[in-house]
């Protein structure tokens, strides 16, 4: 799900910062929003790889009885 939002936040960033649209905001850089946006996407999406690769490291113990009657 994390992933998700940094590819959009990717998508938004590079927009913003290749001049597609341009927004009049007061006191704010087109140019500079758009490096934020595309850093802080990428960002989501290394720590969500990250996270990941923790949660799936775990190691599972079985543990084994027979059932079979004493001689």
């Amino acid at each position: 799900m994390v992933i998700g939002l940094g590819i959009v936040l990717i998508v938004v960033g590079l927009v913003f910062v290749l001049d597609v649209i341009t927004l009049d905001l007061a006191n704010v850089e087109d140019t500079t929003l758009g490096w934020i946006l595309l850093a802080a996407g990428v960002l989501a999406i290394v720590v969500s790889l990250v996270v990941n690769q923790q949660r799936t490291r775990s190691v599972h113990v079985t543990e084994r009885r027979d059932t079979l009657p004493p001689r």
